[in-house]
């Protein structure tokens, strides 16, 4: 049976202001020295052990990662982790393609979020014209300087807007060096500008809430920020800019730069906060390749550090820090929990809100900072 393809070219796409958008920035963003909602002396006693392994890290230089699921933007945990990135606590952050699109409207528009079922029905869902336009404008203005989707989206953020060469400035450095590392990065920005009558110079995007957005802020302080997107996973798909090369090309050199920090995880600690599959499938596949780099040179592999998974799921009945349980138990088949049990260093898990525990770990890192 023959199958055609979609023409996404041919998509109705609407501006932003006529979406129902169920959250706002200004209602859910959290103060930092507001007290932290409770939790059960497990938990606080696990966020205790973390906290003192953090400091242990930041102590020796180590890396202290955070990968996070797009829910913990959207429950309000910007100001606190803008306060751990000046405080030196967080020195990379990783998310998902949502994590940035929730990240952009909040930062814009001052609200997100919208029905799913409700809007799939209508063929409205995620068709939302200035998300679609303003990442992918990011990205592939970025790329020209050399940035990742991460910090293409802190910066286009950060600065409110881009620069964009002209159409005959990126058509004569396509001929001129058609073998150049960055030529396809230039087709792709001459084929959006043509298609979607992007003008050359500078495009002013004034971002109101920059104070809701993760991302800007890693970009001021300077912390690495790495997006770690599937094609066709996230609403900037459904749009007729969407282009899986210049997305694959930013996630691409993100991984690298992930990596980067993994290299330096020695004594470190990784927090993975709501992110049930992007977290432990993309930290697995960098923590193999720094090991295969360093066993080529003669070092030891990464060691040392400490990992914490933080979820509302059931953990099994299972204490990781016991090991891997048998594949008799369910306990097995929670991938982010046997994921990240495998990756050396000391493991513990923590079924606990994901706000709670930012909080909680923040009022923690005071205490004795």
């Amino acid at each position: 049976m023959a199958v055609t393809p979609l023409d996404l070219s041919h998509l109705k796409v609407y501006p932003l202001a006529e979406r129902q958008s169920l959250t706002r920035a200004d209602e859910i963003v959290v103060e930092p020295d507001s007290p932290a909602k409770p939790c059960s002396e497990q938990i606080a006693m696990r966020v205790r052990d973390c906290a003192q392994s953090i400091r242990r890290a930041r102590e020796r230089g180590a890396s202290i990662m955070l990968i996070y699921g797009a829910h913990l933007l959207r429950n309000g945990a910007a100001k606190i982790l803008e306060r751990m990135m000046d405080q030196k606590w967080l020195s990379h952050l990783a998310t998902n393609g949502a994590g940035t699109i929730h990240d952009w409207e909040y930062a814009w528009f001052g609200a997100s979020t919208e029905s799913v079922e409700m809007n799939v029905g209508n063929g409205t869902f995620g068709t939302w014209h200035e998300t679609a336009t303003n990442i992918h404008l990011a990205i592939m203005a970025g790329a020209l300087d050399g940035l990742g989707y991460g910090r293409s989206m802190g910066r286009l953020i950060h600065e409110d807007g881009v620069t964009l060469p002209t159409t005959e400035e990126l058509s004569q450095a396509i001929s001129a060096t058609p073998a150049h590392p960055l030529t396809a990065a230039r087709a792709d920005l001459l084929q959006a500008m043509l298609t979607q009558r992007w003008p050359a110079g500078r495009i002013q995007i004034d971002h109101r809430w920059k104070y809701a957005s993760i991302i800007a802020q890693a970009y001021r302080h300077g912390v690495p920020v790495t997006v770690h997107p599937g094609i066709g996973y996230d609403i900037i798909a459904n749009h007729p800019v969407f282009n899986g090369g210049a997305i694959g090309r930013g996630a691409e050199w993100d991984f690298k730069l992930f990596g980067g920090s993994v290299e330096q995880l020695d004594g470190g600690v990784v927090l993975s906060v709501g992110s049930a599959i992007m977290g432990p499938q993309v930290f697995e596949k960098s923590i193999s390749c720094v090991n295969n780099l360093r066993l080529q040179s003669g070092r030891p592999v990464v060691n040392g550090h400490s990992i914490y998974v933080v979820d509302l799921q059931d953990g099994g009945g299972w204490d990781w820090t016991q090991g891997e349980p048998p594949k008799s138990s369910a306990a097995y088949y929670l991938r982010f929990c046997k994921s990240y049990s495998r990756m050396g260093g000391a493991m513990q898990y923590l079924q606990c809100d994901n706000l709670t525990f930012i909080h909680q770990l923040y009022k923690e890192l005071q205490h004795r900072d």
